[in-house]
């Protein structure tokens, strides 16, 4: 009998490439969503790569009434969390929004699947909870202290799991601890498509490329890095939504568990690596601007991931190339 998995934020970024790989894998797939930062077109071009269009709710996690309706009209088998606000700057300047996103809405996302009886929920953590690196790389025991609302946000969800886990150990719970995702689907079908000035490196940089920015800011050029600019673990979003999928089979698999793993590439690449490596991609030249740091940003941030590979046996296998190919391809098809 096949499984439906409800994806919360699936038509956001990373959620509706999860979904690509949830439905290839077999499950049936049912997406809550409010919109706030993604279309409804997303779903025509998942149904044009998987075959199948997934079932959506437009609603907002934060609505006990639309969580309960959804519960109550599906058997569902586990939940995968995206749903959302991710932008480490835009916390700094509005964290009541990302408490009230972030964690208010965690807490009736965990209430409806409490009363409905659903006990497996995939949760989408981030690098941001380990705050300002004591050693690199980053293992999953690392003392974890957020330097931004955003991340603390993370922090605290990733907290509630872990007491709801220790009250009710029937709980089969992955807080999966992203770093920088970047890319797009193969196809160009689906990929980032901020609304608005884009908060994220990769799409900005796509912009600028295709002549609808000027240049991009690299904020700050003296931390203690190999050119000086931020280093970051990028991750292929494809990669990601596969560690979604094995998280999930883990989950669903083996005993009750709180799981908690990085996924990333476990290399670092700065600021200036990836404005290169783009270059490459597109052809153009991308101007840029070195710029005053920017708050809650740090210097460099890269993942251990022996745990995910020991779990779940997954690894990252797309390099910065190739991430930086599909993202201009999806630019060049989202823009023509």
């Amino acid at each position: 009998m096949t499984q439906t998995i409800l994806v919360t934020g699936g038509t956001g970024f990373i959620g509706s490439h999860a979904t690509v790989a949830l439905q290839q894998a077999g499950y049936r797939v049912i997406i809550i969503d409010n919109l706030g930062n993604s279309s409804l077109a997303v779903l025509d071009a998942i149904a044009h790569i998987t075959g199948i269009r997934p079932e959506f709710a437009q609603g907002d996690i934060r609505d006990p009434e639309t969580l309960q309706l959804l519960f109550r009209a599906h058997k569902i088998t586990a939940v995968l969390h995206f749903a959302g606000l991710k932008a480490v700057g835009e916390s700094t300047q509005m964290p009541l929004a990302y408490y009230d996103n972030n964690v208010h809405g965690t807490v009736q996302l965990l209430t409806a699947m409490q009363q409905a009886g659903v006990r497996s929920i995939v949760f989408s953590s981030s690098a941001t909870v380990y705050g300002d690196p004591q050693k690199l790389p980053l293992t999953e025991d690392h003392p974890r202290s957020a330097t931004n609302p955003y991340g603390h946000t993370k922090l605290v969800v990733e907290d509630m799991l872990e007491n709801l886990y220790r009250s009710e150990p029937d709980w089969r719970i992955a807080r999966l601890r992203y770093f920088n995702p970047v890319g797009a689907h193969p196809s160009g079908l689906i990929g980032e498509a901020p609304q608005g000035i884009p908060n994220n490196l990769m799409p900005y940089v796509a912009q600028v490329a295709t002549g609808q920015r000027p240049k991009v800011q690299v904020f700050g050029n003296d931390y203690n890095t190999p050119d000086g600019t931020g280093v970051r673990d990028y991750i292929h979003v494809m990669d990601l939504a596969q560690g979604h999928v094995q998280a999930l089979r883990y989950c669903l698999e083996k005993e009750p568990e709180l799981l908690t793993v990085n996924l990333g590439t476990g290399t670092g690449y700065s600021v200036l690596d990836m404005i290169r490596a783009f270059e490459q991609a597109s052809g153009k030249t991308i101007p840029y601007d070195l710029v005053a740091r920017r708050p809650g940003d740090i210097a460099a941030c890269w993942a251990d991931t022996e745990m995910a590979y020991q779990k779940l046996g997954w690894r990252a296998e797309k390099g910065i190339q190739e991430m930086c190919d599909d993202a201009w391809r999806w630019e060049m098809t989202r823009t023509s």
